[in-house]
């Protein structure tokens, strides 16, 4: 499943910033606050052991007018033990009759259905033993087609003609398989399932195979019964249908799997560039992996209410219609990029996930860490000018980075019972965090042999569960090396290392002293027992910056490195790449003579990215002084890097949210324009011959940040092109939109407001309309901004979409962040009802409180949520208020020295 659902926008607010900073008596605050320790988790147990399933047999007849479903179970199932009941998963669905027929025996009909809601469980009670040996499960139930985007749920269209029709779609990881019929709902209880979906006749019916048979339906000649071929063992989280009406276009990959993308009727041209990116994909995974794909189809559909980006059921893969479709004139270059991300992702489950599970969900980050990571390797395989691994550091490895330097943070591996829990972890730490280890395990181990040890674990878990462990002992018996020991240091404890570094020239040579301690977000470690990491740690010089010369694996607290031949005006590195999960702090003498190397641009992107990110969080933290991040910052005016820019974009806009707190918000605006204002005038506003995908990237940021800091001549430009947009006179590019629509609502009124919603109303495309919803939040007034938070509840927005508008309110301005706080309790029950158990609602916290600097709305929001809880995003909610008193220690301690060194420079500008 991908859950990243956004980016850093273009001059916008960053959905998956961490804003923080710290304080010396934080931890005292924190324990007064309770914001310490985790709740304790709920008693749980998983299915007994006594009954389990070879075979579903599956029929649902769902009704799209009246919301409902009708389903029959024939599951045919082994007796290990003599039992009297069987114990199965089930969520809001009843049963009218279940019995069991033991192979060549008599039916009998189960006497009770007990159902424990609180653990979505059902046991079935029959009036004699059944005993050991095979028979069948026969259950008849009726079910809701819910409007929850989970389980078996309906999803709101509009047809070209313009009526509102409703399909019935499934979203089932992790544990609402049980919400479309009674299971055995756990990844480790695989089976095969033969379905068969009643449905019109006029509207398309999927499921995860092939149809094998079409016939019409005894009662009801404008129903037809549609079967599918029976699919390999599979966990039942990844079994999935889909009634509605939708167009296709297809394509077979040089191996022969036939792939269709689904579109809305009348969009099928909008399938064609993820068509070509699957076809592309399927082939490329089959070598890497050297296993064949499994199935003989795969399908790719956009389905309009959906919470997640994408989901990699076996075969018929389900999208947000953002993730999947791609419009020639309409679609933006990160739409471009975004979409082939998630369709490598979600392709790359269907053998890491799909063919081999995870035994529990304490090993979901293995799924979603290894499909995050490889999703890069792929698309820079299709689209190797995308520069794709630079801008991983920046999506995913600082992103990670910021919030598992909390203390609410916690290990990549954790320990799950409840469904309530599993929601939980569907965070940076699994995916970001996940993917981040694995590209430094597979730079450690060496491309060459993790291919070796992926397919050993493959071919030997295929159609089985696996858990980490697992993975580990194939990578180590495919390269001889430690990767258990390594690897456990970065998967069961949580944080990541420090690594401070000083250097002595000694004779021709440098000698190195190292040593790691834990990275937090409040400043230096004060522990007792400080973790320990194994970290593969690469030195580069000057002499040579792209390759490394030498590599330690440094597995003690301190470490001294002899660097032959290295002549005293070389500079020295570490981190070469910006692979290692580790942040470092360079002695002043190191860190001035790298500093050339950003302005000359002799490092490499990826370290000057990587080098700027780590001093920012150190600022962020307390230990170095914030006004030294912003001296280095103004190091980067040669800077020609789509991604740099891009991370240094985001770093900025932490830190003018920060300052919106202050009375001199403006001056930071001033700095922002000085910084970003030299690039503008090189890319201009046109694209030049030659140019590609990342120049577009690039345009848009740094328009949009000009835009937004009210930069003279950006505003202006902006004006004239949303007029002549709305005139019809030169309708602005896909790539210019959203920095343009930002840059006049910010700076605009209510009349501008009004075009954007008429704008809103008028497009076609959901691509379009996100890009409108998510910039709404930048208008200043406040009645414009209460009237942008109604219209974020309103049929006019889709219920997955409502988050990114009252996120963008509340990362719009320090008003909106009140407004939108304001909002989100007043309409508590309604946004809680609407997306409760999923990370949607985490999601929408998360970005509607982060950006607050006062301790006392660390308590507020503490105080709202114990007595309005919401247990799928407890964890989130105490990462919130940890991160309001990082905020609020931040802007205590460096706001004033910003502001004197702000002050400073409008009285002598500094000269390029």
């Amino acid at each position: 499943m991908d859950c990243s659902l956004t980016f850093c926008f273009p001059g916008f607010w960053n959905p998956f910033t961490i804003f923080r900073s710290r304080s010396s008596r934080r931890r005292h605050r924190l324990h007064s606050l309770g914001l310490a320790a985790m709740p304790e988790k709920r008693p749980f147990e998983r299915l007994p052991a006594d009954v389990s399933p070879i075979n579903y047999s599956l029929c649902l007849k769902p009704d799209l007018l009246d919301f409902t479903f009708e389903g029959k179970l024939e599951a045919s199932a082994q007796v290990r033990q003599a039992t009297n009941q069987i114990v199965m998963n089930c969520a809001d669905i009843d049963i009218i009759t279940a019995s069991y027929v033991p192979e060549g025996d008599e039916e009998i009909h189960a006497t009770g259905f007990n159902y424990q809601n609180e653990d979505e469980k059902v046991t079935l009670s029959f009036p004699s033993t059944l005993q050991p040996g095979t028979g069948t499960l026969k259950i008849d139930f009726v079910g809701e087609l819910n409007d929850k985007m989970k389980g078996f749920y309906r999803s709101k269209y509009t047809t070209p003609s313009g009526e509102v029709r409703y399909a019935a779609v499934t979203q089932f990881e992790a544990t609402d398989a049980r919400r479309a019929f009674p299971c055995w709902d756990e990844p480790a209880i695989k089976a095969t399932f033969d379905i068969s979906l009643v449905v019109p006749k006029d509207r398309v019916a999927l499921s995860n195979m092939n149809v094998i048979d079409r016939k019409p339906y005894p009662d009801d000649e404008n129903v037809v019964e549609v079967k599918f071929a029976r699919t390999p063992v599979m966990s039942t989280y990844l079994v999935a249908f889909v009634v509605g009406e939708y167009d296709f276009v297809e394509t077979r990959s040089k191996d022969g799997v036939c792939v269709r993308v689904y579109t809305p009727v009348g969009k099928a041209e909008q399938g064609k560039f993820a068509l070509e990116v699957a076809a592309k994909t399927l082939p490329f995974y089959k070598d890497y992996f050297n296993v064949p794909y499994p199935l003989p189809k795969i399908d790719l559909i956009a389905i309009a209410d959906f919470a997640a980006g994408a989901m990699e059921n076996w075969g018929l893969v389900t999208y947000r219609e953002t993730a999947l479709l791609i419009d020639p004139k309409n679609s933006c270059s990160s739409s471009r990029q975004w979409v082939a991300l998630v369709v490598g992702h979600e392709l790359a489950h269907q053998w890491f996930g799909n063919l081999v599970t995870m035994e529990w969900w304490t090993h979901l980050w293995l799924n979603e860490g290894f499909a995050s990571w490889i999703e890069y390797l792929c698309v820079d395989h299709c689209f190797p000018e995308y520069d794709i691994w630079t801008q991983f550091v920046s999506a995913d490895y600082t992103r990670a980075q910021e919030l598992d330097a909390l203390d609410n943070s916690h290990p990549i591996e954790v320990s799950v019972g409840h469904p309530s829990e599993v929601d939980e972890i569907f965070d940076a730490i699994s995916y970001s965090k996940g993917a981040s280890v694995i590209r430094m395990l597979h730079d450690y181990v060496g491309d060459k042999d993790f291919k070796k040890g992926m397919n050993m674990y493959l071919t030997k878990f295929q159609q089985k569960n696996a858990a980490t462990e697992d993975l580990w002992e194939s990578l180590e018996n495919a390269s001889g090396k430690p990767i258990a020991a390594v690897m456990n240091t970065w998967t069961k404890q949580m944080g990541f290392p420090l690594i401070y570094v000083e250097a002595e020239q000694v004779e021709d040579d440098r000698l190195l002293r190292l040593s790691q301690k834990k990275f937090c977000a409040s400043g230096p470690y004060v522990g007792e027992e400080c973790p320990q990491w194994m970290v593969p740690i690469t030195i580069s010089t000057s002499e040579d910056s792209s390759h490394a010369k030498m590599k330690i694996l440094m597995d003690k607290p301190e470490m001294n490195i002899i660097l032959k031949d290295v002549k005293p005006d070389q500079w020295v590195k570490l981190n070469l790449g910006t692979v290692g999960f580790y942040r470092t702090q360079y002695s002043s003498a190191m860190l001035e003579s790298l500093l050339p190397g950003i302005r000359d641009l002799s490092l490499p992107p990826v370290d000057r990215l990587g080098l700027q990110n780590d001093l920012f969080s150190l600022a962020r933290a307390g230990i170095i002084s914030t006004v030294e991040v912003l001296k280095v910052m103004e190091a980067f005016v040669n800077e020609p890097n789509y991604t740099v820019w891009s991370d240094l974009s985001c770093n900025l806009g932490i830190l003018s949210t920060l300052l919106s707190h202050t009375d001199f918000y403006e001056e930071i605006q001033e700095f922002v324009k000085d910084v970003f204002s030299p690039i503008g005038e090189r890319l201009g506003w046109d694209p030049k011959p030659g140019e590609g995908h990342l120049d577009a990237l690039l345009r848009g940021l740094v328009l949009g940040k000009l835009g937004k800091a009210g930069h003279k001549a950006t505003l202006e430009e902006a004006r004239r092109r949303f007029k002549d947009h709305v005139e019809g006179k030169q309708i602005l590019s896909a790539d210019l939109r959203s920095p343009v629509y930002l840059t006049v609502l910010k700076h605009g009124d209510g009349t501008t407001l009004d075009i954007m919603l008429k704008l809103h109303k008028q497009a076609d495309m959901q691509e379009e309309k996100n890009r409108i919803e998510r910039v709404l939040g930048a208008t200043l007034s406040p009645e414009l901004i209460q009237k942008v938070l109604t219209f974020a509840l309103s049929e006019e927005v889709r219920p997955q979409d409502t988050v990114s508008v009252i996120g963008g309110v509340a990362g719009g301005s320090k008003h909106g962040r009140k407004a939108a706080w304001k909002f989100i309790k007043d309409n508590w029950e309604e946004l809680y009802n609407r997306y409760q158990g999923g990370f949607l609602i985490s999601r929408l916290i998360k970005l509607s409180v982060e950006g607050f600097a006062v301790d006392k709305m660390a308590a507020e929001v503490k105080a709202f949520f114990e007595s309005h809880p919401a247990p799928s995003a407890e964890r989130t909610i105490q990462q919130c208020c940890e991160n309001i008193l990082l905020n609020a220690a931040w802007l205590k301690r460096d706001a004033e020295s910003i502001h004197q060194y702000l002050l400073q420079r409008k009285a002598s500008p500094p000269t390029a």
